[in-house]
């Protein structure tokens, strides 16, 4: 049995798609929850001319997005953090900080919702990462997380133990 979706349905489909269910499926739990109607001749002319709309506004605002797109692919950030051992870190680093960051550095600003992570990294080293702008348009970050410890030790000078045992003797 064909159905036009109204709402969102997880493992589905998403509003205002056609999809062919089962009739019990559609009968005792699409229409009476209001996620479906029933695939008429009307709702189906209705479904085509609202995806041609939608459509239209997804190209509209690719060709708007497209300069912030072109800031955004192949920006490398770059982060520090407490890890152990292992190159675990102690905490995350999550999409939140991910975008705060790419909106430092391009000085627009970016949803933390828009940056897709399928969980928070919580690893050193690089990573890819992607920003979902609208439709198409989808550029990549490097993302580089080092250790606290190594820029620590990096920021200092070195001194020797010998250095060190010769200060201690001129005291």
């Amino acid at each position: 049995m064909k159905v036009v979706l109204r709402k969102d349905v997880e493992k589905l489909g998403e509003a205002g798609s056609v999809q062919n269910v089962s009739g019990g499926y559609a009968r005792n739990f699409l229409v009476p929850q209001g996620l479906a109607v029933y695939a008429t001749d009307g709702e189906l002319k209705m479904a085509a001319h609202n995806q041609a709309v939608k459509d239209r506004k997804i190209v509209r605002q690719e060709q708007q997005l497209q300069s912030l797109a072109d800031k955004i692919d192949g920006l490398a950030l770059s982060f520090e953090a407490r890890a152990g051992d292992g190159g675990r870190l102690f905490g995350s680093i999550g999409s939140a900080d991910i975008a705060e960051q790419i909106a430092a550095k391009i000085g627009e600003e970016i949803d933390r919702r828009k940056v897709i992570l399928p969980e928070p990294i919580r690893t050193l080293g690089e990573h890819s990462v992607v920003v979902h702008l609208v439709g198409k348009l989808r550029p990549t970050v490097k993302v580089t997380i080092t250790s606290e410890a190594a820029a620590e030790a990096e920021g200092e000078p070195e001194v020797a133990a010998d250095d060190v045992a010769t200060e201690d003797a001129a005291e």
